[in-house]
């Protein structure tokens, strides 16, 4: 036959199919298993040429000439499996009329998306690959068990199963196929490993020689240090090729060591300031890798030789510039721990050492870019310690430096950024003093500068990321307002690019979080405007987007809230579906996560708003004294903030506490201040009408909303 194999697939699945095309056709056989027999007889080099049509079926159904030949030409038919195929009669039609020609043994699923056998809007398989054929009618009334490589996250994965697909192609065992993949596996590894431990050898070899004489030192030395800067690049870039993450840490380890061993005396300023920015790098690299202690070290280092440089020569602003970046780095990896008091005064320390370098060239735009930077990071802070006056003050600071900035070169992207986080940070703080009509007109203003930025630089991923954010941000404030429409649409947005970003660099924890997160609140939008099955299938995704950021770091706070959201939203949706008690049991597993953060960061709006929606909703799920004492630790955890109060979450959770305490004297006075800021919520709307209370709205309504690029609390890099 002319084929190896055909792939049936919905053509919404085009670029797994395009992925498996590939792979398939490009795969060598390893040579000590050519010329030999598989289970199909002789053993093909290749698994090539593989059929994988381009155009859809002329009708439901039924399947073209062209299909047909192809069919009847191949050896074996391939079958991508996700809810778009169980539905596709084209992927039907494919697999019965394969099993009609009397090869339905030589049929492989290849599992990417959904449930096998789930029977619901989850299930995988299609209705022809769960059923034979009978011999007597020729119809497919034969229930089949079929078995399947499965290429989902958690389960084979995608090497996995391209390897099992591949030994029921070839008709070999799986185990005689990984052996050989792993030996071929470990020769590539050698050779990569083999080159790093060459470049370490160089590389102590070339520090021993730099001792020896100064004017030698100083040459073989700026050689070493180049070694230093391919294993921090480009032989990192090898080793993350092959997964090799343990030799990654090694090689960074022993570039720390390589810099420890150096003289801190008798070595040029230039050869120190190249020593510092590789340090700081290193600590890049660590922190991208979940690994905050790590980074935190190497910042440290860095700072050692930073230091001394800027106080010995302190009109030097490039030296000023970057021991104020390190210092930023450090508070942000405090910052990144939940270190709210030693990430401020890293902060501030930093914003001092601009403050004297200002002094010097008062224009210096990168000083000014710091400086904007800095406003930024320590009204996050702030912010996060509950005091939102102080962190106004920083904000309102950082949008007059913004617009000077952003006037001296509207070309600069990293400069209208800034300009447009200033205007995100000022409505953040108006939604939190309760007016949402200037936390949405400040959106917008950011919204648009992120707009402007994607279109002159489309393939700018860092800058459709801002927009990404920024367009999620207006639809959470337009769902504040009640314009789900508005709100879903931009939601649906912010979620494909998130989606498209994290496929194009599923390594990235940032694309993965953002997809986890706005998967999230796409499934609130959808649930409070009555989508429910689409509110669930967010959530599953969020919960399975997000379970590889909390195995590998469990010490990251940002992301376990992210966890407890999902688990809150989950809960919320199987309490509408009237199964009371596993609501009850994710809510508790969300408060295990949610409760010791909200004691070490009272004032943390984020975390408020969290912690009081999972407490709220499990007292809603419980009865007797337990219910009051939950409403009650909401409502004592909601009066206890400081600055504030007229936040319409805020106030959203004090009238469901005080309804649920029956105080409804106060739950209606809360209720018409909530209504005044432009509020609405139909969840609460009948919360209140099942109490008996009627609460006036206003007649002018909030108006739709800009996006922000940053959700409350957002942490920010220097």
């Amino acid at each position: 036959m002319h084929y190896r194999a055909f792939i049936s697939y919905s053509h919404a699945d085009a670029r797994w199919a395009a992925w498996l095309h590939r792979r398939l056709e490009s795969y060598r056989l390893p040579s000590r298993l050519r010329g030999g027999s598989g289970a199909h007889g002789p053993l093909p080099e290749r698994m090539a040429p593989v059929f994988r049509d381009r155009d859809d079926l002329p009708s439901a159904g039924h399947l073209g000439p062209q299909i047909e030949s192809a069919l009847a030409d191949s050896e074996a038919l391939v079958v991508l499996c996700s809810p778009d195929a169980a539905r596709s009669p084209y992927v039907d039609a494919e697999i019965l009329a394969f099993k009609r020609l009397g090869r339905g043994d030589r049929i492989y699923a290849f599992i990417v998306g959904g449930e096998p056998n789930a029977g619901d809007a989850r299930e995988c398989f299609p209705h022809a690959l769960r059923h034979d054929l009978d011999p007597a009618t020729g119809t497919l009334d034969l229930v089949a068990n079929p078995v399947a490589a499965d290429a989902r996250s958690g389960k084979d994965g995608r090497s996995l199963a391209l390897l099992k697909l591949l030994a029921g192609l070839f008709g070999l065992p799986l185990d005689t196929l990984r052996q050989r993949e792993a030996q071929r596996r470990h020769r590539r590894m050698a050779a990569v490993t083999g080159l790093a431990v060459l470049v370490m050898l160089v590389t102590s070899v070339l520090a021993v020689q730099a001792v020896i004489a100064r004017k030698a030192a100083e040459r073989r030395q700026k050689q070493a240090e180049a070694l230093v800067d391919f294993m921090l690049g480009d032989l990192n870039d090898k080793l993350s090729e092959v997964g090799r993450l343990d030799i990654l840490s090694k090689v960074n380890d022993k570039a720390m060591d390589y810099f420890a061993s150096l003289p801190r005396t008798d070595v040029t300023a230039e050869a120190l300031e190249q020593r510092a920015k590789a340090l700081v790098k290193i600590g890049v690299v660590r922190s991208e890798q979940g690994d905050y202690a790590g980074a935190m070290e190497s910042y440290r280092a860095a700072s050692e030789l930073s230091g001394p440089m800027a106080r010995a020569m302190p009109r030097d602003v490039a030296r000023q510039l970057a021991h104020a970046d390190v210092l930023s780095y450090i508070a942000l990896m405090h910052w990144y721990q939940g270190d709210l008091a030693n990430a401020g005064r890293g902060f501030d320390e930093a914003a001092r050492v601009l403050s004297a370098a200002q002094r010097q060239a008062p224009d210096d735009p990168q000083l000014l870019y710091q400086a904007v930077t800095n406003e930024n990071n320590n009204g996050h802070v702030l912010e996060s310690l509950g005091r939102i006056d102080d962190a106004t003050a920083h904000y309102d600071r950082m949008l007059v430096l913004a617009r000077r900035l952003a006037a001296r070169d509207p070309a600069n992207s990293e400069w209208q950024n800034m300009l447009g986080l200033a205007h995100n940070n000022l409505a953040k703080m108006a939604l939190q003093r309760g007016d949402l009509r200037a936390a949405i007109a400040g959106y917008r203003e950011d919204l648009a500068v992120k707009a402007r930025l994607v279109a002159r630089d489309p393939r700018n991923n860092a800058q459709r990321r801002f927009l990404l954010i920024a367009r999620a941000t207006l639809g959470r404030t337009l769902a504040l307002a009640g314009q789900f429409a508005d709100a879903a649409a931009l939601q649906a947005q912010a979620l494909a690019e998130a989606r498209k970003l994290h496929a194009m660099e599923p390594s990235s924890s940032e694309y993965r979080e953002d997809l986890g997160l706005y998967a999230i609140q796409s499934a609130r939008v959808a649930r409070l405007a009555g989508d429910a099955t689409t509110a669930a299938r967010l959530v599953d995704e969020a919960r399975a987007t997000l379970a590889p950021l909390l195995a590998a770091g469990q010490d990251q706070p940002g992301w376990q809230r992210d966890h407890a959201e999902a688990l809150t939203e989950q809960a919320v949706q199987a309490a509408a579906l009237g199964d009371a008690a596993m609501a009850a049991g994710l809510l508790d597993d969300a408060l295990a996560i949610l409760d010791p953060q909200l004691a070490a960061s009272p004032q943390d709006r984020g975390t408020v708003l969290s912690t009081l929606d999972a407490r709220l909703h499990l007292s809603a799920l419980v009865d007797g004294e337990r219910r009051m004492a939950l409403a009650r630790e909401a409502l004592a955890a909601i009066e206890a903030q400081r600055d504030s109060r007229g936040d319409p979450r805020l106030l959203a959770l004090q009238v469901r506490a005080q309804l649920l305490l029956r105080r409804l004297g106060d739950a209606t006075a809360s209720a018409t201040a909530l209504a005044a800021s432009g509020y609405r919520d139909p969840a609460l709307a009948a919360d209140l009408a099942r109490a008996g209370l009627r609460v006036r709205a206003p007649t002018a309504d909030a108006g739709p909303s800009a996006p922000s690029p940053g959700r409350a609390g957002a942490r920010s890099t220097p």
